[in-house]
């Protein structure tokens, strides 16, 4: 408990509170003398006599009250609000075959492109590892091989985020409808669910957000699907999403687990990644293209992307004083339970009523 600085100085008026016990010193001098007090000293004193010692008290406490009350007894407390604006940020995967490449590495062990993508995207989404994670920022993710699919609409949930990712794999080769890679139709839908989420999210005021950010990741050419990579470029321009294009793959030939009769074996295949594009697409949104040839480049640019796209995040704080001259408060003694205290100005009433109805009792004669 403190005192509201504008009013403490009335603390000087507590001496005020001794004026009834000066009013009793005062008729004290005012004595009748006899010749002798023996008897009035043995002389059994009565309850009245007794009970009449407290009217200077309950007087004295209740100018107290009120002088403590009108120097404004308060309880501080701070309260912060905090304003966010975060990121929409869409990961659009490729999972097409060639993302078996063998071209990456995990524990400094051989990988393929697809589980190096997700180890990167997993402390890029969560934070560590040199990574401050994206908490404030909305997350989805599409992925993509001849047809695109929403897997997570954009969330603050992360963990499922981040579970789903875990569980993108290769399409079955059987699958005549997954073969190739729909770069174009994958880019429109992720700019589609960053349009609607952030949207959504903007009216709903709980997380504004300041902008929109598309991160494809893909390591071939876009050879399937309805819309050219360019169309949905014009998509992403016309509702401002920024797009960063992330090429996957090593210069010249990367090994790729191949099915045969004799059983999985390895098979040099020439990386062909139609850079001009990814690039066009970058350059044409306000982003840029990032050419990751192994595990160790692609961490590096994902931490650049990271740097490129904060979130601001504005903190004003408040300090509230709760008034104990007309508010109830509680009061915390060793050994004992919480008591329950009124208000201040209530305590003065009481006891200023207390002696008042006393007063006009027998013990006004006495006092």
């Amino acid at each position: 408990m403190t005192f509201h600085p504008s009013s403490i100085w009335l603390l000087i008026l507590l001496p005020l509170a001794l004026m009834p016990f000066l009013r009793s010193w005062r008729r004290a001098r005012f004595t009748v003398r006899f010749s002798s007090l023996d008897a009035v000293e043995h002389a059994p004193r009565g309850r009245m006599t007794r009970i009449r010692r407290i009217l200077p008290f309950l007087r004295a406490g209740a100018l107290a009250c009120l002088v403590i009350a009108l120097a404004r007894p308060v309880i501080p407390s701070e309260s912060a609000r905090t304003s966010v604006e975060g990121v929409a940020i869409e990961l659009v995967v490729d999972r097409s075959g060639s993302m078996k490449a063998l071209d990456f590495s995990l524990n400094d062990r051989p990988a393929n492109r697809l589980d190096a993508l997700k180890d990167v995207a997993t402390r890029f989404i969560k934070g560590g590892d040199g990574f401050a994670g994206r908490p404030n920022d909305l997350v989805g993710i599409v992925c993509f091989a001849g047809k695109a699919d929403s897997l997570v609409p954009l969330t603050l949930d992360h963990d499922v985020a981040i579970e789903a990712m875990q569980q993108i794999d290769f399409p079955d080769d059987r699958q005549s409808s997954e073969s190739g890679t729909a770069i174009g139709d994958a880019v429109a839908l992720g700019v589609d669910k960053l349009k609607d989420a952030s949207d959504r999210a903007n009216r709903d005021g709980r997380t504004r957000i300041k902008s929109r950010v598309l991160v494809l990741l893909t390591d071939g050419e876009s050879n399937a699907g309805e819309l050219a990579p360019l169309e949905a470029t014009a998509l992403a321009q016309s509702t401002e999403v920024r797009i960063y294009a992330i090429g996957l793959g090593t210069k010249g030939f990367a090994n790729v687990p191949v099915q045969t009769p004799f059983g999985t074996q390895l098979q040099r295949v020439p990386v062909s990644i139609d850079e001009k594009t990814l690039t066009e697409m970058a350059t044409a949104t306000g982003g840029r293209y990032f050419r990751a040839t192994d595990s160790d480049s692609l961490r590096e640019i994902y931490e650049t992307i990271d740097a490129l796209e904060k979130s601001n995040i504005e903190e004003s704080r408040q300090t509230r004083y709760r008034e104990l001259a007309v508010a109830s408060f509680k009061l915390d003694l060793p050994l004992l339970a919480p008591i329950e205290i009124p208000a201040v100005l209530v305590l003065a009433m009481i006891l200023l009523t207390a002696e008042t109805v006393l007063a006009c009792t027998r013990l006004r004669s006495m006092a």
